[in-house]
């Protein structure tokens, strides 16, 4: 509402008059049609997205396999394939750590395993993550990080006479998941090695964690655990001093496969700290994984939809500053993806089912998975821009994402590399389901290169567009209300058992096309 005050002289009624012109400019311009124009200039592939196998510090589900049932895979409703778990410090070998508790709590290495078992007969990644070395390992003889009263505020670093039993403890790790049923893809140097906690941690400088990586990485088991990756530590503020250490050194740098890093505090454009390390990461050809980070994890009610649509924000912004994995902080919590039963947080929050979050999630987790990102341009791209945008190709699919965190609608005129024949829209307008992820065609009579859609207020929209090539495209999306024998796969080629949405289907005579079902 703007409210008139009484002007005293000529100035401020210049001032009031200049104020008025200038909404009625940006009000103009709102109206106006929106043109994004994407062009054949490939940047980085996304590797995926996912969440860690928590709904609390450091404590997994154990035998509750909802969460990861939920999310997990082309058959689910989310399509998550990456899940994080802690390596925790509580044994060593066979050796109990008496101060973690026994074997067979949930907090101990097994606690995870379920979860991880799903996730891997889904087509998932599992990577695991120290919060800290066993205790025996430190300078302050605790899995504790040493920031309190009772522990003395000693700062628990990994001693140096024990760096080299750092990458065996890892060993150990890997050989009790692959024994247990689950060949862990990648397993990380610490979480947020620059931040001095009172739980489990482990503090390290920049040269700290490169005399590690560089003298010792080698030790790393991978004839063994065949593909396991090594990933960086994980810095609270994805800090780049951490990262170009490594990377700048030749050594160092043939060790490390994944650069990583947390937004607490450090978006992901605006300070540099994301976007300037995936520079000298996409140097080396090293992936660039945003490991840890929720938007509203100290709300005391459930989140609104514009604190949605901040969420996706992040995750545009992280497209944009060159990350090709994107993990979550807890699956399961009334700001997270499952709902957790609290009372408190009720209703909306019921136990073990799918809560908004994941849905706006799913736009990305389902169709940017497995593409490579394209250069656009239309939109400012900083942090938390109300109007923001990303494209991707995959395969023979061009896919734009847009957010509209205005009250504004606008026409979207979209410029496109190639020319299109068919699409669909996905739209998300707010936290009630009928509103969340709705599907609809987009009409293209004939293949063009410049196609109209809507672009609502307040909305989180993925417009994918078939590439017409000629004889072999797919003149339409069509709806397919029966399975005569045939077979369904997603965009990655796995076999669905339940197909929906957009998927390739193959029949007895070896033919395939794509097409959009309709459960």
């Amino acid at each position: 509402m703007l409210i008139l005050q009484p002007v005293s002289n000529d100035m401020a009624m210049n001032k009031f008059f200049t104020t008025i012109f200038a909404l009625a400019a940006v009000t103009a311009v709102d109206a106006a049609t929106v043109t994004l124009t994407v062009t054949d200039t490939r940047y980085q592939t996304i590797t995926g997205f996912g969440a860690a196998c928590c709904d609390g510090a450091m404590c997994p589900f154990g035998n509750d396999t909802n969460p990861v049932r939920l999310l997990y895979g082309a058959e689910s409703k989310i399509g998550l394939n990456i899940m994080r778990m802690e390596i925790s410090p509580n044994f060593v070998g066979d050796v109990i750590v008496k101060e973690w508790g026994n074997y067979d709590t949930p907090y101990d290495w097994k606690g995870s395993l379920p979860s991880a078992k799903i996730v891997k007969q889904r087509g998932g990644i599992v990577f695991g993550t120290p919060w800290s070395p066993p205790g025996e390992y430190k300078t302050n003889g605790t899995a504790q990080g040493g920031n309190a009263e009772d522990q003395g505020y000693q700062r628990g670093k990994l001693r140096t006479d024990c760096y080299e039993k750092f990458f065996p403890w890892l060993n150990m790790f890997l050989k009790y998941m692959k024994d247990n049923g689950v060949n862990v893809d990648a397993v990380s140097i610490q979480n947020e090695p620059d931040w001095w906690v009172n739980y489990s941690g482990c503090l390290y400088e920049p040269q700290e964690q490169l005399n590690l990586v560089k003298n010792y990485a080698h030790l790393l088991d991978r004839e063994t655990y065949k593909g396991v990756r090594l990933i960086s530590a994980e810095p609270l503020g994805f800090r780049q001093d951490y990262s170009n250490m490594l990377l700048n050194d030749p050594v160092a740098r043939e060790q490390i496969d994944i650069i990583a890093g947390h937004l607490y505090g450090h978006p992901p454009l605006d300070d540099g700290n994301m976007k300037d390390a995936a520079v000298l990461a996409a140097k080396y050809g090293k992936e660039v994984w945003m490991t840890e980070h929720s938007v509203t994890d100290n709300i005391d009610r459930l989140p609104n939809w514009n604190e949605q649509l901040t969420f996706a924000k992040e995750l545009n912004e992280c497209m944009n500053a060159g990350c090709t994995g994107y993990i979550y902080w807890y699956m399961r919590a009334h700001w997270a993806f499952v709902g957790t039963g609290e009372a408190k947080y009720n209703p909306g929050n019921t136990k073990n089912k799918l809560l908004p979050r994941a849905y706006v999630m799913s736009h990305f987790s389902k169709h940017v998975t497995g593409s490579t990102r394209l250069k656009m341009s239309g939109f400012t791209i900083k942090t938390d821009y109300a109007l923001q945008s990303s494209a991707y190709i995959k395969g023979d699919s061009l896919i734009v994402m847009t957010i509209n965190a205005t009250n504004n609608s606008h026409d979207l005129k979209l410029r496109l590399p190639s020319k299109v024949n068919s699409g669909i829209h996905l739209l998300s307008t707010g936290n009630e389901t009928e509103k969340l992820c709705q599907e609809s065609p987009i009409a293209i009579e004939e293949p063009v290169n410049e196609v109209m859609v809507s672009f609502p207020a307040y909305s989180l929209n993925t417009y994918i567009f078939m590439i017409d090539n000629g004889g072999t495209a797919i003149r339409e999306l069509k709806r397919a209300d029966k399975v005569d024998r045939t077979t369904y796969f997603d965009l990655q080629g796995r076999r669905l058992d339940a197909p929906s949405g957009l998927c390739i289907e193959k029949h007895a005579d070896g033919s395939s096309k794509k097409v959009f079902l309709n459960q």
